[in-house]
């Protein structure tokens, strides 16, 4: 056939990167290397609109021990010769053709990027998006995803531990399926994603190879449409068992020595590892695609290129040690063949029962080598405006805060979301220390040591869509005072930048204000950014959703008996709020929902003070000077009381001030607070170790009572019913 621009076109690359690919080539390309570049040069796997404002990102130092984007997945130096391994990325398009396979499929893809560096994975976090709750379609993407991930995780046998979800119109037809996985690995037992030693066998290990999956990169570096539901194959389909016995199989053959190299096929399938792992070892490869095990006959050279199908990886071993490796893969009963070698002349070269069907130059496919980086234009969006005139004076305070306060409370946003954690084993193949005591973060123990690590996902999207900067530093700041508040230490940070169409110069511009906040943030907390994802194109007909770039952050507490838990511990501890308390509403899900206002300012924030603020609370910690720990955030300073009271059924006082409206004091989100409760025989030491931080003493702790201004505001267990229930109620049907 001939291939032309509109060929390109139709594998979605522009004429312009028809005519880079002939000159890089010094020819035409044929069909089968056309289809690896539309793979290697979709925005999902070449960054090609993003590289580089990602490269202004912090990428270094802290505990970093490998730099960021060098291997699949951020390491960094936890002490006792630990590493601690993470990594977060989407599978947003995916997800909404198919919830389940969608959810399940990113679930596994993320923990192979762990292992494959030799770590084991120890827990799971998500971080979901949907639309609104009352409507059909967002039941059964929200019953899917959750079925997909509690089925993966649970089958797979690492915990999901923690994450968040919110509810949102803007993710009416995209929902946004955001999968963090968190490993642990000796020293000098990490395995790097390259390929080098001429000669050396190339080995195709795991499941074989199917038709699921193909093109899945480029399907997930376009806008979805009605179309897309016809474009099913793009889904893959995951065995989380066959996972397991891979998980143990790699762990167990980087134990012989024998391996050189290592590599998870992801996104673009062989394409993406051979290409990968050749360009950063400086090699090429010889590859017989004939040997590739697959399930289905007859496979064409561009299907075996791009196919995605689930639990593959791509290993480089020792040569003349290929018997080791193999007898390892025998032994947990997984396919295991020498498909190619190692070359010298950094090319990559494919055959078909001895027919050369490809010839690449690993480099030129790859982000970094020739892959093209655009640096796309951007202006301010016109909405930004409209947030500006904002002005919290015409919002009349309602007479009956208590029934908004009931209102809040069963928000799908900010309810419980036990009917969503409970399908989820938070408890399978290791002692997870959070179950049973809430914090902020979750906290996991690292076995045969007092270490534990602190996790959190963390991005209010609102906040993000009303200051783009502001926005982004505020979820990083969050992430990092959850991780403060439940005794740990901030390390470091993964990203997954979700955004609509980076053609849209409003878009653009939210990406770019949001990387330049995150920046800022990461570098004052000294938690630099060690990898992730980007996902452009979560844009539907009607627009793109709100600018999500949710933060994956890791923290360490050096003995898990330093944890801080967030729920109050007796009757009669006095409650404080540290920060400031300001007279707030923007952005809150008070006002959005309350009131109707879909555009305001983004709530208060200031970098320093909330630095400052997490540096006491973490000196109160450490002296053990508070009992709880507790973030506002949504919702704002009542549901947080509510919640550090729910876990033990005690209640509260709570007494305003004339000086903040009411309003703004029970349910601004403000930032740069947390709750915490103090004993009475401490309360004297705790005042004079928060000298300099403000903080305002707001009532005490009571038995079960909820008590505002001295008006009975009912009972604890009361305000747990409607939190419990709110969601549970909504999905009854499915």
């Amino acid at each position: 056939m001939e291939i032309t621009a509109k060929t390109a076109q139709q594998l979605r690359l522009t004429e312009e990167e028809f005519e880079l690919i002939k000159t890089k080539l010094g020819r035409v390309p044929n069909f089968n290397e056309l289809c690896a570049f539309s793979g290697m040069w979709s925005e999902h796997c070449s960054y090609k609109n993003s590289i580089k404002w990602l490269k202004t990102l912090p990428r270094e130092g802290g505990k970093m021990l490998v730099k960021a984007g060098e291997e699949n997945a951020g390491l960094m130096d936890i002490g006792d010769n630990l590493g601690v391994v993470f990594k977060i990325e989407s599978h947003n398009h995916p997800s909404a053709i198919e919830p389940f396979q969608g959810a399940a499929t990113g679930v596994g893809g993320i923990h192979r990027d762990i292992f494959t560096m030799g770590a084991r994975p120890i827990a799971a976090l998500n971080s979901l998006r949907f639309g609104k709750l009352e409507e059909d379609k967002t039941k059964h993407l929200l019953a899917g995803v959750v079925h997909g991930i509690g089925h993966y995780g649970n089958c797979f046998g690492v915990p999901t531990v923690g994450g968040e979800i919110y509810f949102d119109q803007s993710y009416h037809t995209n929902p946004l399926v955001n999968a963090m996985s968190v490993g642990i690995v000796k020293a000098g037992e990490t395995v790097s994603a390259t390929a080098e030693g001429l000669g050396n066998p190339v080995m195709f290990v795991g499941s074989a190879t199917g038709k699921d999956g193909i093109g899945g990169a480029s399907f997930a570096s376009a806008d979805i449409s009605e179309e897309s539901a016809k474009e099913l194959p793009a889904v893959q389909v995951g065995d989380p068992f066959q996972e397991k016995k891979l998980l143990e199989a790699c762990l167990e053959v980087i134990q012989t020595g024998a391996v050189v190299g290592m590599q998870d096929m992801g996104a673009a399938g062989i394409i993406c590892s051979t290409a990968e792992m050749s360009a950063k070892g400086g090699v090429g490869m010889r590859i017989d695609l004939d040997k590739v095990p697959t399930r289905q006959a007859n496979m064409k050279t561009w299907e075996l290129l791009l196919s995605e199908s689930q639990e593959r990886m791509l290993l480089v071993a020792q040569k003349g040690r290929e018997a080791e490796v193999e007898a390892v893969f025998e032994k947990w009963d997984l396919p295991c063949s020498v498909i190619g070698e190692v070359t010298d002349d950094g090319l990559l070269k494919f055959y078909m029962h001895g027919e050369l069907e490809a010839e690449l130059p690993a480099h030129d496919l790859v982000l970094g080598g020739g892959a093209p980086q655009y640096e796309r234009a951007y202006t301010e969006p016109k909405y930004l405006a409209e947030i500006a005139k904002f002005n919290a004076d015409d919002i009349a305070v309602p007479q009956d805060l208590q029934q908004v306060a009931e209102v809040m409370m069963g928000l799908p946003t900010i309810a419980s979301k036990q009917w969503i954690y409970n399908q989820y084993d938070s408890m399978v193949g290791i002692a997870n220390s959070s179950t049973n005591q809430p914090s902020d973060a979750a906290v996991v123990a690292i076995k045969n040591t007092t270490k534990a690590v602190a996790i959190t996902t963390d991005c209010n999207s609102r906040y993000v869509y009303a200051d783009p900067y502001k926005g982004a530093m505020i979820a990083v700041s969050e992430a990092a005072r959850n991780i403060v508040c439940s005794g740990g230490s901030p390390l470091g940070v993964t990203n997954c930048l979700n955004f609509g169409n980076p053609y849209d110069p409003e878009v653009y511009y939210q990406f770019v204000n949001a990387i330049r906040g995150m920046g800022d943030a990461c570098r004052k907390f000294d938690t630099p950014v060690t990898g992730g994802n980007v996902s452009f194109y979560n844009q539907n007909p009607d627009g793109p959703v709100n600018p999500t770039p949710t933060i994956g952050m890791v923290g360490m507490l050096e003995d898990i008996a330093d944890k801080m838990t967030l729920d109050f511990k007796q009757a009669g501890d006095v409650i404080y709020v540290l920060g400031n308390i300001t007279n707030d509403l923007g952005c809150s899900e008070y006002l959005h929902t309350f009131h109707g206002v879909t555009k305001s300012t983004a709530p208060y924030f200031n970098l320093d003070e909330e630095f400052a603020l997490q540096q006491s609370v973490s000196a109160l910690i450490k002296n053990k000077l508070v009992a709880s720990a507790h973030d506002v955030s949504e919702g704002g300073l009542f549901v947080t009381l509510c919640e550090a009271g729910f876990n033990r059924g005690l209640g509260f006082t709570l007494n305003t001030t004339k000086d903040i409206r009411t309003d703004a004091w029970l349910f601004g989100e403000g930032q740069s607070r947390v709750v915490v409760s103090v004993s009475t025989d401490k309360q004297e030491a705790f005042e004079k170790a928060v000298e300099g931080t403000p903080f305002t003493k707001v009532g005490v702790v009571t038995n079960g009572e909820v008590l505002v201004d001295q008006q009975d505001w009912a009972t604890i267990s009361s305000w747990k019913n409607i939190y419990d229930n709110a969601i549970g109620k909504k999905l009854a049907k499915v």
